[in-house]
């Protein structure tokens, strides 16, 4: 009597708006011998959520990219759950829980355990928004999403196909609501509904489009591609902040390169990143910029693919680099000293991508530092290579600087010159700052120095920039 009674205030929130509708159909159950899941690539702790969940009286289901992993085989890097609990409700039944967004409210449960801490996200089944009201935009964009229904609707709200299966780990049981399974089994990425009117009422899922079919190797149905290329302007009313986080997913996907040509094919790459208008230009004159940037989109798809990781401000940096050394050859050309050249070449090139999508303040930083390095690479005198390599983001403008080398932008003896140093005692040190006189045919002695110890921190150049 008394469990059913805490489940019963539990479930009890007059705040909060609930509809009954329900005109989606019942799902096609596909037991544990047809989807094959191993239940090993779990995370312990989403199937933790699921369970208490469902010890409390409500429903509880892994859902979306990680089912579709799951079913694909592959392990899921994050955990969501679906529920018909509401966001109050999940809060009140895990510790460490917090409520997060306004316009889609959600909850974090995050779990402390060996190495990093693993957050779990839980949602409540969400209403179909047709009658909704102030809730959706002139535009058919959503604007406030808090509008609590059934499982079956809340596939209906879900983007594509593959992504609205429900997976519960109790009964090892797939919910397909919309023929995920046979949409994976064809490789196949479908939009739920009217494509076009999914686009407008959220645009980030065009941009999901193209970082799907990148990320799995599926098609596109012409029904889910044709409406993109008309629609992409919607882009624009996409706050800034939410824009960057997506296409920063894009980049970081492990199919970036692929991603990028995607974006293109799609007629999505003008204003997001200017750079990318010269960078996709078959033309001869954007063949620098181009190799340039497949060689550092290539690097970082190698370094997530083996599950390393990757500083997105190093990424930016190299992306907005070709742009950069156009101005700063510009305003070389003008008669401005080398280094002020450089920084108004960098307020000019982030101005600019800013008036498409604006990379947060704490990426630009560090670009900032990666690009200001650059010419220093090439002070191999005095005490300045000494200084160089103890800066604190050294690593980053090393890894940036062989990128040149490797594309023929900058000379590859420096960068063979700079990986000889960072492996070098101070006596190899001395010899090597010996040749760089030698060949210069500088006979001004060094800056009197005392030796220094190789920095911990550098390591062998084989990887880029985490």
């Amino acid at each position: 009597m008394i469990t059913k009674f805490i489940k019963r205030i539990l479930r009890r929130d007059p705040m909060v708006k609930h509809t009954q509708a329900n005109n989606t159909g019942a799902p096609k159950r596909i037991p544990k011998k047809a989807h094959r899941i191993d239940p090993h690539l779990l995370s312990k702790n989403a199937v933790k959520v699921t369970h208490t969940l469902q010890q409390a009286g409500y429903e509880a289901f892994i859902v979306g990219g990680a089912v579709r992993d799951l079913a694909l085989g592959i392990g899921p890097k994050d955990f969501d759950v679906a529920t018909n609990a509401t966001p109050d409700q999940v809060q009140r039944l895990f510790r460490k829980a917090r409520l997060i967004g306004r316009r889609f409210q959600i909850v974090h449960v995050t779990f402390f355990g060996k190495g990093h801490p693993e957050i779990i996200e839980v949602s409540t089944f969400r209403a179909l928004l047709d009658n909704a009201g102030d809730h959706v935009a002139e535009s058919g964009r959503i604007l406030r999403d808090n509008v609590w229904g059934s499982q079956g609707e809340d596939a209906a709200r879900r983007d594509f196909t593959i992504n609205a299966m429900y997976y519960d780990p109790s009964s090892e049981t797939v919910l397909d609501y919309h023929g995920g399974m046979a949409d994976m089994q064809k490789k196949t990425l479908r939009m739920i509904g009217d494509p076009a009117k999914r686009y407008r009422e959220d645009p980030v899922r065009m941009l999901r489009a193209v970082r799907f079919a990148a990320k799995t190797g599926f098609e596109l149905d012409s029904a889910t591609r044709e409406p993109i290329a008309k629609l992409g302007k919607l882009l624009n009313d996409v706050p800034s902040a939410r824009l960057f986080d997506e296409i920063l997913k894009l980049l970081m996907s492990g199919y970036s390169w692929k991603a990028i040509q995607g974006l293109k094919d799609a007629g999505l790459h003008h204003g997001l990143l200017p750079l990318l208008d010269h960078i996709l230009d078959k033309g001869e004159d954007s063949k620098g910029a181009n190799d340039f940037v497949k060689l550092a989109l290539a690097n970082t798809d190698d370094r997530i693919q083996s599950g390393k990781s990757v500083s997105a401000g190093f990424l930016f940096a190299t992306l907005l680099w070709p742009d950069l050394l156009k101005n700063w050859k510009a305003n070389s050309a003008k008669g401005m000293a080398n280094i002020p050249a450089l920084h108004d070449a960098m307020d000019d090139t982030i101005a600019t991508q800013s008036s498409g999508m604006t990379i947060q303040r704490r990426f630009e930083s560090d670009m900032r530092e990666i690009w200001s390095m650059q010419p220093r690479f090439e002070r191999r005198v005095g005490r300045y290579p000494y200084r160089l390599i103890e800066s604190p983001r050294f690593r980053a403008g090393y890894d940036f600087m062989l990128l040149r080398c490797a594309t023929g932008e900058l000379n590859s003896t420096i960068g063979q010159w700079w990986t000889d140093f960072i492996a070098a005692d101070p006596a190899g040190q001395d010899e090597l700052m010996a040749s760089v006189k030698n060949e210069s045919g500088n006979s001004q002695s060094p800056a009197k120095r005392r030796r220094r110890r190789k920095p911990k921190s550098v390591v062998p150049p084989e990887s880029a920039a985490s």
